[in-house]
């Protein structure tokens, strides 16, 4: 479904939820690679870290800062005015002002009243705009609110001076048609930029990214690598590609290298990425089965639902034991070597025992062997 270009903002959080991710920690060096390379890609928005964690924090958001990249830079605080106090003076302009909107986390976490939010975000915002910042509040736990109250909490926000609302999916409880569904509402009631905020608890986090760009927000939430508590958030090179392909909207953003961020992060992140994991995983570009394999050779589109050079990726046809003799003949032919559909055919049984025999595909050597044993 491809609906009217438009922009879509990308605000990555790889630097402030991904590190909040259990075990993960970025030392200094990681996190100025890692922001370097995000605006190298021409991600637009970087949320960077939570100045109230301490001293060291914020010298790390201020060493950021003085990279002095094109892209924007934000900082996240919990909305409390002594916390806002930390995110001030770092060298960043905007700052995500995070406050519960759920009754269950309204009653339950802070202990406090719907009109205490509202009071709140009355007071803190405008201390925030007053001290020369741009303001994005957060909703917490917006999946779970009451949409009435969101949309006052969207005018109080405005009244006080916020350019922009976060809708957080903070527990990943959502699916796309709610998602849209909520969005639409919010989108009706404020003209506030509405960003997106999802989780993957249920596998939907990028899904979700989607249905929110698609019913009205302007931003969105990303990690790279998919990065983030629990399940972890909307990957970046997952969003960026669906928000193109399926509906496309334009990010400004270039994957082409993003292959060496993508590595970057597992590395400093001690993340291991699945094989299959979409776009990035070893294998997902990687193709066995004959028909799939003469297809491909055929045209690439035959069985191509995206080209894997918009990553900075290719296609890899591996031969196994559903290989047929058009990969056979193709694997020969990339080694130097030109063999017909007669050899291919007395080749394949040996290529077969192999891999059940090795778990693994034949190296050039073994393909070498097998040619001098017929």
């Amino acid at each position: 479904m491809k609906s009217n270009s438009r922009t879509i903002i990308i605000d990555d959080t790889t630097l402030r939820d991904g590190e909040q991710s259990a075990g993960v920690v970025f030392s200094l060096a990681e996190k100025l690679a890692i922001a370097g390379q995000l605006s190298v890609l021409g991600v637009p928005e970087l949320e960077i870290g939570i100045p109230a964690m301490g001293a060291q924090e914020r010298d790390e958001i201020k060493a950021i800062a003085a990279l002095k990249l094109p892209s924007n830079l934000l900082v996240w605080s919990r909305m409390r005015e002594e916390d806002l106090q930390h995110c001030l003076g770092l060298g960043v302009g905007t700052v995500d002002l995070s406050i519960s909107a759920s009754d269950q986390h309204i009653q339950h976490k802070l202990k406090q009243s719907r009109a205490w939010v509202l009071a709140t975000i009355e007071r803190c915002v405008k201390t925030a705009v007053d001290a020369g910042m741009q303001v994005c509040v957060g909703a917490e736990d917006a999946s779970r609110a009451d949409s009435d109250f969101l949309a006052l909490m969207a005018e109080a926000a405005q009244a006080a001076g916020a350019c922009r609302i976060r809708f957080a999916d903070t527990v990943g409880i959502m699916e796309p048609f709610g998602v849209f569904e909520a969005i639409r509402k919010l989108r009706a009631v404020t003209d506030m930029d509405i960003e997106m905020h999802a989780h993957d608890d249920l596998g939907l986090a990028t899904a979700n990214t989607l249905a929110a760009a698609f019913a009205g927000a302007t931003h969105v939430n990303t990690t790279v690598n998919g990065l983030g508590e629990r399940a972890g958030n909307a990957a970046l090179e997952e969003v960026v590609v669906g928000l193109k392909q399926l509906y496309g909207f334009e990010t400004g953003v270039d994957l082409r290298n993003f292959p060496v961020l993508s590595r970057q992060v597992a590395t400093a992140s001690g993340d291991t990425i699945g094989s299959r994991k979409s776009l990035i995983g070893r294998d997902v570009f990687s193709h066995e089965a004959g028909i799939h394999v003469d297809g491909l050779l055929k045209d690439p589109n035959n069985y191509q639902g995206v080209d894997p050079a918009l990553v900075g990726r290719s296609h890899q046809l591996v031969l196994g034991k559903h290989s047929g003799s058009q990969g056979v003949m193709h694997a020969y032919k990339q080694l130097g070597i030109q063999i017909n559909r007669w050899q291919a055919g007395r080749l394949l049984p040996l290529i077969r025992e192999f891999v059940s025999l090795h778990k693994r595909a034949p190296q050039s050597t073994d393909l070498n062997q097998f040619l001098h044993s017929l």
